[in-house]
């Protein structure tokens, strides 16, 4: 299932062939650096396949993004519903979200997909807003929000509840939105 194209990309639901993809993000120590965790195999091939499930019943996920180039798998950008949240953004609310294959970053390739997927979430399945959050000091994941068009909410930021108390400096985290209103306006 293929959710967006853009010029360099194929954002699509996942496929077998990608879990040694998967467990690479997954398990990578600079991609996964503002995580309390890495994923080992099996727990990578089983974010893999709920992705896939995910996907396939509700059109909702983090999707696999794809090099037209090269047919290669390079890490995913999603939307997923936050109801893990409920104490800091509406029930119902939409992440956008995104992980990358380190020897990718760089050059431009999230804040490409993310801006197809806000188009995705605002013109097709007709959103409201879309929020994205990240460790506080995740410079590189804040500097994408900020590329595309999201702005950070004024006392927005949050302790994570799902990060354990055995990482404080991964707790703090700071809260982006867009308004389809917004993203309209710049359209």
């Amino acid at each position: 299932m293929i959710i967006a194209e853009t010029e360099r990309l194929i954002i699509r639901n996942w496929r077998d062939e990608d879990r040694d993809l998967a467990f690479e993000i997954n398990s990578d120590e600079t991609v996964m650096e503002f995580f309390p965790f890495r994923r080992n195999r099996a727990e990578a091939d089983a974010f893999l396949e709920r992705a896939q499930s995910m996907i396939a019943e509700t059109g909702f996920g983090f999707y696999a993004l794809e090099l037209k180039a090269s047919g290669d798998a390079i890490g995913f950008c999603g939307l997923a519903q936050t109801n893990h949240l409920e104490p800091f953004v509406p029930v119902g609310t939409v992440e956008i979200g995104w992980r990358l294959a380190a020897r990718y970053w760089g050059k431009g390739l999230v804040s490409e997909a993310a801006r197809a997927l806000l188009a995705y979430g605002f013109d097709t399945l007709a959103l409201d807003q879309i929020v994205s959050f990240a460790v506080h000091n995740n410079i590189r994941s804040t500097s994408v929000m900020e590329r595309i068009g999201m702005h950070r909410v004024e006392g927005g930021d949050f302790d994570h509840p799902g990060v354990p108390d055995t990482f404080p400096h991964l707790q703090r985290h700071v809260l982006y939105r867009l308004t389809a209103a917004e993203w309209r306006a710049r359209q």
